[in-house]
């Protein structure tokens, strides 16, 4: 992406992922630079969170993101500080694509959900935009730096 664009949350979507069916299960593939268009460089999921919690509350600068319901369901509101989407994830072979400059926050984790996330970047802490103002702030401002 031109880093003069600002993105948008129409640039995330729900991609379907390669789905193998065997009698002994399913399998789903995910593959660095085919599947998703970034290379895998973290991998982390989360796990028993308690009912009526949110999850993220925070944007990423520069990390790319992949996140699939390995488990359960979740949702996931996108906001590029002017339009927001929800998506619901129930299926373990589809994944919420998540340009960088956008807000999530996830929310609605039923039972037993397994939020799995497949990032572009290592933690770095300096990637992380934790407050929303500043989010706003960041998008509204005419700095072609942050997307």
């Amino acid at each position: 992406m031109n880093n003069t664009e600002k993105s948008k949350v129409y640039q995330c979507n729900i991609i379907e992922l390669e789905k193998h069916h065997h009698d002994k299960g399913n399998i789903t593939v995910v593959e660095n630079n085919v599947t998703i268009p970034f290379r895998v460089k973290r991998i982390y999921y989360v796990y028993d969170a308690p009912g009526g919690e949110s999850r993220g509350g925070h944007a990423h600068k520069a990390l790319y993101q992949l996140i699939v319901a390995a488990s359960g369901s979740f949702s996931i509101t996108l906001d590029d500080g002017k339009v927001k989407r929800t998506f619901l994830l129930n299926r373990p072979y589809q994944g919420l694509l998540i340009a960088p400059g956008i807000w999530r926050t996830l929310d609605d984790f039923s039972s037993g959900a397994v939020c799995l996330v497949l990032a572009s970047e290592m933690y770095d802490e300096k990637d992380y935009i934790r407050n929303y103002n500043e989010f706003l702030n960041l998008k509204n401002d005419t700095n072609p730096s942050f997307i």
